[in-house]
């Protein structure tokens, strides 16, 4: 746990770092003032948009580290690993990835999976050693067509682009307001307003709410993404065997799911169903492939 959160704060440093010296070199090739309107609109729009492509292009390096996976060659000499790296290969042969995804499994008790990595070509696809010996081989077989078509679906670029997005929305929309807040009490005389600290209080509480509400439709494109990537699996393997897959993490419900920042590109999550969950029900997904 410790590990991945020293992680993640790492790589939010070096994205800062990143997009300040950026900032630094473009915005005053470009002519832009930082303070003004126009120049809040292209820091916000560099820190959400390039930080968020920054983690992207990390997520896979991220992933090995934070999980410490043990990657699976093709020569492997254990039989069993070696049956799942070519069963991920012949998906992804099928599925028409560019590539194979890096295959790995991490210690966890968690039956989980997940898919990331900055393009088609350079991926990872990492199965929980709980899954592993909780499931059939269909079942595994079923759940690596689901990251696979995670992967041949584009999602991970497509989720990084809405974050960006959101991520430069809220800082902009934050600063905005909160200058109209400090402009509306200052004086004729230019004294009062919101002073240092009490702006960065109200900063911070205006991104905490807009990015409540941001996280509704990225949640939303989650569930969406979640349904596709088990429609993809079906037409790789069967629906049969995906909806088999989907009852046996049901049943592994009382196992908590770990919250981290690879939570959203795991193959399911036992948190209850809201306007923020990033995964649908798993009566509903199993329903659905059912109807197929």
């Amino acid at each position: 746990m410790f590990k991945r959160i020293g992680l993640f704060l790492l790589t939010n440093f070096l994205v800062i770092i990143t997009v300040s010296i950026i900032l630094s070199i473009v915005m005053p090739m470009l002519g832009v003032n930082p303070k003004g309107v126009y120049g809040l609109a292209v820091m916000c729009g560099v820190f959400g948009m390039v930080g968020a492509f920054i983690s992207l292009a990390m997520s896979r390096w991220m992933a090995k580290k934070a999980y410490s996976i043990r990657i699976i060659q093709s020569n492997e000499q254990n039989y069993e690993l070696r049956e799942i790296y070519q069963m991920v290969a012949n998906l992804s042969k099928h599925a028409g990835l560019p590539a194979i995804p890096e295959v790995g499994i991490y210690q966890s008790a968690e039956p989980n999976a997940f898919a990331t990595g900055p393009s088609k070509s350079k991926s990872i696809v990492a199965f929980s050693t709980g899954l592993l010996n909780s499931m059939s081989k269909d079942e595994v077989e079923a759940v690596a067509g689901h990251e696979i078509s995670h992967i041949a679906n584009g999602d991970m670029v497509t989720m990084t682009l809405l974050t960006g997005i959101a991520n430069a929305l809220v800082m902009f929309l934050s600063r905005i307001i909160a200058g109209i807040i400090d402009n509306a009490m200052r004086g004729d005389d230019d004294e009062g307003g919101l002073g240092f600290f009490a702006y960065i209080i109200v900063v911070n509480l205006l991104e905490t709410v807009f990015m409540l509400l941001a996280t509704i439709p990225i949640a939303a494109f989650s569930r969406y993404r979640e349904y596709k990537a088990d429609a993809g699996s079906a037409g790789l393997t069967t629906p049969n065997a995906m909806a088999n897959a989907l009852k046996t993490l049901s049943r592994a419900v009382e196992i908590p799911t770990q919250k981290d920042s690879f939570a959203i590109a795991k193959i399911s999550s036992n948190r209850r169903v809201s306007l923020w969950s990033t995964h649908p029900s798993i009566e509903d997904r199993i329903a659905r492939l059912q109807s197929m």
